[in-house]
C-alpha cells in the first residue's frame, strides 16, 4: 500500500512538474530589434540558397500526387527517421528547453522527457499499421472501412485545427528570432518565413520538405554537439564539476545562498493543480500519435519495416538532442549569466531578476556567441531559423493534403478527380495556408510559443488519437461513433482552450477571471471523445454499421501483413 501511494505521489509530482514548465514555457515576448548581425545574415543566406536549390531539384522529380505528398514512398527508414527528428526538434525545444534549464536547472530536463514519452506509443501501436493501411495521410487510415465523406471531413478539419495551432507557434518564434538577430521588422520577418515555406512546399512537395528537414536536423545536431562539447571541455568532461560550478555561479548571479542555489538540481515548483499536470502529461504522451505532419511521414517509406526503423532512428536522435539541450542550459548558467555583454541591465532594474539581451529564450544563442564567437552564433541563429522553416513546411504539407486530398478529391468530387487537378488544388491550398499562417503570425506576436505547441498536442490527443486508435484496434467502431466522438473531442478541446485563463484572460482580455480554471483540456476532452466513440458505436444498429464491423477482419489482415499497399515509385 505504502509503495503504491509513493508511486502515485511520484507520478503526480512528475506530471505536475511538466505542467508547471509548460506554463512557464518559452515566451519570446516582444523581442527588441537589434543591430544587424552580418555573420548571421550571411549564414542564413547560404542556408536558404542551398535549400532552394534542393527545392528546384525536387520539383523536377515531383510529377504526381504520390510524389507531392509522400515523395513517392522512396525515402529510406534512416532518412525518414532523421527527417522526423528534424520535424520534431522545433525551435521551441532548442531555445525553450535550454532556456528553462538556464533559469531553473533540472526542471527543463523533465519537460523534455514529457515529449519523449509519446514515441514508444507511436512505435508499438501505430507506425507499422499506419503504413500498411494508408496512402497519403491520417484520413486514409480512418476511412479504410468507415464511410468516406463524414470521416474524411472530420479528420481534415481536426488536422487543420492542429496545424493552425502549431503554425502560430512556429511563425511567432521565427518572427521574433529574425527581428532580434537581423534587425528586421517583425511583420517583414513573418512574411519572409511564409514566402520561403510556400516555395518549398509548392514546388518541391514532400521530397524537398524531407531533404530540408534532414539537412536541418544534421546542422542542429552538429551545432548543439559542438556547443555541448565546448561546455564539457571547460569542466574537464565531468558532470559533477559542471553541476558544482553551476550552483556557485547561480548563487552569485541570483544573489541567493549556496543551499538555495543547490535546489536547481532537484524538481522545482510543482503545479498547484494536479489536474493541469495530468492533462499536460496526457496531451504530450498521446498528442504525438495524433499529429498529422508526423503521421504523414510514415507514408514516405516503402513498407512497414522501414516505418518501424524510422521511429527507432527518430527516437535515438531526439533523445540525444534533448540531452544536449540540458548540457547547453547548464553551460548558459556558466558562460552567459555572469557575462556583462549578454545581460540586459535596464530590464533587470525593472524586474529585479536576471534578464538576457533579447529575452531569456536567447540563452542558447548567447552561449553560441560565448563558445564560438560571432560566426558560430550566426550559424546557430541560421539553424534555429531553419528549424522553424522545416517544421512549418511539414505542417503546411499536411494542411494542404487535408484540403486537397480529403475535402476536394474525396468529399466534394467523390474521388472523380485526376491526379493533375488534385496536385493543382494542393498548390492552391499551400498558397492559402501560407497567407493564413502569415496573418496568424502577425496577430499572435506576443503569444507564448511553448503554450501554443502544447495546445496543438492537446487537440491532436483529443480529436485525432481516439478515432485513429479505435479504427485500427476495435472491431465495434462505426462511422456514427467515430464522427460524433471526433467532433465531441475537437469541440470540447477547442472550447476549453478558449475559455481557459491563457486565452480568455491573457490573450482576449474579456474578463479578469477565466470561465475554465484549467489550462489543459486533454484530461476532460480525451476520455469524453473515447466514451462517445464507444457509446454511439455500440448503439448503432444500422445495416451500414454491421457491414463496417464485418470489414474489420480484412482491415486487420492488411494492417498486419501489408498485402495490397501502395509501393514506392522510382526516382
Amino acid at each position: 500500500m505504502k509503495w503504491n501511494s509513493l508511486k502515485t505521489k511520484a507520478a503526480l509530482a512528475f506530471t505536475a512538474l511538466l505542467s508547471t514548465l509548460a506554463q512557464a514555457g518559452p515566451d519570446l515576448g516582444a523581442a527588441e530589434q537589434q543591430a544587424t548581425n552580418w555573420s548571421a545574415i550571411i549564414m542564413f543566406a547560404i542556408f536558404v540558397g542551398f535549400t532552394l536549390l534542393i527545392t528546384k531539384w525536387a520539383a523536377k522529380q515531383t510529377t504526381n500526387t504520390a510524389d507531392f505528398y509522400t515523395a513517392g514512398g522512396g525515402i529510406s527508414g534512416f532518412q525518414n527517421g532523421l527527417a522526423i527528428a528534424g520535424d520534431y526538434m522545433s525551435a521551441a525545444s532548442f531555445l525553450g528547453i535550454s532556456a528553462m534549464v538556464f533559469m531553473s536547472g533540472f526542471d527543463g530536463l523533465l519537460y523534455s522527457l514529457g515529449f519523449m514519452v509519446g514515441w514508444p506509443i507511436v512505435l508499438f501501436l501505430i507506425a507499422e499499421r499506419l503504413r500498411n493501411l494508408g496512402k497519403f495521410n491520417l484520413s486514409d487510415v480512418v476511412s479504410f472501412r468507415l464511410e468516406e465523406k463524414p470521416v474524411r471531413t472530420l479528420a481534415a478539419i481536426s488536422s487543420l485545427v492542429v496545424v493552425a495551432f502549431y503554425l502560430i507557434a512556429q511563425m511567432v518564434g521565427a518572427g521574433q528570432l529574425i527581428k532580434l538577430l537581423f534587425g528586421l521588422n517583425y511583420n517583414i520577418a513573418v512574411v519572409i518565413v511564409g514566402l520561403l515555406m510556400m516555395a518549398y512546399v509548392m514546388f518541391g512537395g514532400m521530397l524537398a520538405t524531407t531533404w530540408v528537414q534532414i539537412i536541418k536536423a544534421v546542422m542542429l545536431l552538429s551545432g548543439a554537439t559542438f556547443m555541448a562539447f565546448m561546455v564539457m571541455k571547460t569542466v574537464g568532461f565531468s558532470f559533477a564539476e559542471m553541476f558544482n560550478q553551476s550552483i556557485q555561479v547561480f548563487s552569485k548571479v541570483h544573489d541567493v545562498s549556496l543551499d538555495k542555489a543547490a535546489e536547481i538540481m532537484g524538481p522545482g515548483s510543482l503545479a498547484k493543480n494536479p489536474l493541469d499536470a495530468l492533462s499536460l502529461g496526457l496531451a504530450l504522451m498521446f498528442g504525438t500519435a495524433g499529429l498529422p505532419h508526423i503521421l504523414m511521414r510514415f507514408f514516405t517509406v516503402k513498407d512497414a519495416k522501414e516505418a518501424r526503423k524510422s521511429v527507432v532512428v527518430a527516437t535515438g536522435f531526439i533523445g540525444y538532442f534533448y540531452l544536449l539541450t540540458f548540457i547547453i542550459g547548464f553551460g548558459a548558467i556558466l558562460f552567459v549569466s555572469n557575462n556583462p555583454q549578454f545581460i540586459d541591465v535596464a530590464k533587470m532594474a525593472v524586474t529585479g531578476k536576471l534578464e538576457l539581451v533579447g529575452g531569456n529564450n536567447m540563452a542558447a544563442v548567447h552561449l553560441a556567441d560565448a563558445v564560438g564567437g560571432d560566426l558560430f552564433m550566426g550559424f546557430i541563429s541560421a539553424v534555429a531559423f531553419a528549424t522553424i522553416l522545416a517544421v512549418v513546411a511539414g505542417l503546411t504539407l499536411s494542411g494542404a493534403s487535408a484540403i486537397s486530398h480529403d475535402l476536394y478529391a474525396n468529399v466534394f468530387k467523390k474521388g472523380q478527380t485526376t491526379p493533375e487537378s488534385e496536385l493543382r488544388m494542393s498548390k492552391i491550398a499551400t498558397l492559402g495556408l501560407a497567407i493564413f499562417a502569415m496573418i496568424l503570425g502577425i496577430l499572435f506576436e506576443k503569444q507564448n510559443v511553448a503554450f501554443m505547441v502544447g495546445l496543438a498536442f492537446s487537440v491532436a490527443a483529443c480529436a485525432n488519437f481516439p478515432v485513429l486508435v479505435l479504427s485500427m484496434f476495435w472491431r465495434g467502431l462505426t462511422t456514427r461513433g467515430a464522427v460524433i466522438g471526433g467532433i465531441v473531442g475537437l469541440v470540447t478541446a477547442v472550447t476549453l482552450i478558449i475559455l481557459s485563463k491563457a486565452v480568455w484572460v491573457d490573450t482576449l482580455g474579456i474578463s479578469e477571471t477565466p470561465v475554465n480554471p484549467f489550462n489543459g483540456p486533454a484530461i476532460f476532452a480525451m476520455p469524453l471523445a473515447f466514451f462517445c466513440c464507444w457509446f454511439f458505436s455500440v448503439t448503432d444498429k444500422s445495416a451500414r454499421a454491421q457491414a463496417e464491423r464485418k470489414a474489420f477482419d480484412a482491415q486487420y489482415v492488411r494492417s498486419q501483413t501489408g498485402i495490397g499497399i501502395s509501393g514506392a515509385s522510382d526516382h
